[in-house]
């Protein structure tokens, strides 16, 4: 592993969870002091090929030391602070139409889906509004909730810190299943949630697995590796899956730090195709590419099918970029600095740039339409933007 994986990932405090040690989080490590641990690249001068513009702009509250991933849930974006509060902006005007008070601290930002908008917290309790603010129910689990919980289907499924994963009735918040499996002796705590298609929920785990769960019951489909641990210490054995998968209408795909990036058939969990990649902020997929941003901070572009080169943009080095976003002609990521910076679909030049607040967007873009995107930073600024 090289001197700055290891800087990286070093060992700010040590949490016991569950018998397992977790690593500091890099997401928290990186974006929770005012620069990156690697000295970060200035931003080259570019000759833009588009143009992006704010369509609108607001404040959700900041993330203090969480990691807050906005949702686009109908025609209203809800982004979450960390004091606890859930705002609804309006997805065409920005103006705020719903307002929510957690009444505690929220860790993980805000996800939902149906009629449903949903929060969870350090304590470990996932929070259910409805759409107009109105609290429904909440649920207790076994640790704290990192990612956004997701509804589908009559099931809210919701990670904790620990690693299980929990399918709760959408009606009550009654556990309906849990998932868990064997963790590392060490392992990185990640903001890692799942992805729930096609009836069954999809999401990789430490020690380089990913698992189809089947979303009614939380059986199991099929768990695929992604990667295996190797090395001489654990540390240099961390090979977790730290990000969320990515599927499209034939395959799923994950990859792993210090690992691999693999995909699998979704449907029957037989691997495709693999090769050696290490990233911990995660990828996107469109029809023809599979985009992944490398512990480097390079934005790399494979072909789906097979995994070989497309493209590699490396400008950004030391920057903490987010996992990239397919957008049309674009592939588009976020920044310390709260840049934006889209870059071309078709060798990974730069096309556009455009600044938000000044602070860290350190989780992936989200579509807003066919048109638009919407970024949250650390500030608690959310951003929807668009680009000709």
């Amino acid at each position: 592993m090289s001197p700055f994986s290891i800087r990286r990932l070093v060992v700010v405090a040590m949490v016991a969870l569950g018998g397992c040690q977790t690593v500091s989080s890099t997401y928290d490590r990186w974006f929770g002091s005012s620069r990156p641990a690697q000295k970060p690249a200035e931003l080259v001068t570019i000759q833009p090929t588009a143009t992006p513009r704010i369509l609108w702009q607001g404040n959700a509250g900041a993330a203090g030391n969480g990691v807050f991933f906005p949702a686009v849930l109908g025609n209203i974006v809800y982004a979450a602070g960390a004091s606890g509060q859930i705002t609804g902006f309006d997805a065409a005007s920005g103006g705020q139409v719903a307002r929510m008070e957690a009444g505690q601290r929220i860790s993980g930002g805000v996800g939902g889906g149906g009629s449903m908008v949903l929060a969870g917290t350090g304590g470990g309790e996932v929070l259910a509004f409805d759409r107009s603010g109105k609290p429904l129910w909440k649920a207790q689990l076994s640790g704290e909730v990192l990612a956004p919980p997701v509804a589908h289907d009559g099931v809210v499924v919701v990670r904790a810190g620990d690693g299980r994963i929990f399918g709760l009735d959408a009606g009550s918040g009654k556990r309906k299943w849990i998932y868990q499996r064997s963790t590392p002796a060490l392992s990185v705590r990640s903001h890692a949630g799942v992805v729930v298609e096609r009836g069954a929920v999809f999401a990789g785990f430490a020690g380089g697995r990913l698992a189809a769960i089947a979303l009614a019951t939380g059986n199991v489909g099929w768990e695929g590796v992604v990667a295996l641990p190797r090395g001489a210490t654990e540390l240099e054995r961390v090979a977790d899956v730290t990000s969320l998968p990515v599927l499209d209408e034939r395959q799923v795909c994950a990859v792993a730090l210090q690992g691999r990036v693999a995909c699998f058939d979704a449907a029957r969990g037989t691997s495709i195709w693999s090769r050696d990649l290490s990233s911990f902020a995660g990828m996107d997929i469109d029809a023809r590419y599979l985009y992944v941003t490398d512990d480097k901070n390079a934005v790399i572009a494979l072909d789906k099918t097979s995994g070989a080169s497309i493209w590699k943009q490396d400008k950004l080095a030391g920057r903490g970029i987010s996992a990239p976003l397919a957008f049309g002609r674009y592939v588009v990521v976020g920044d310390y600095q709260g840049y934006v910076h889209f870059l071309s679909r078709e060798d990974g030049s730069f096309a556009a740039r455009i600044a938000t607040d000044g602070s860290a967007i350190g989780v992936p873009p989200v579509e807003l339409g066919s048109n638009a995107l919407v970024v949250q930073t650390r500030n608690g600024g959310v951003f929807a933007i668009t680009v000709q």
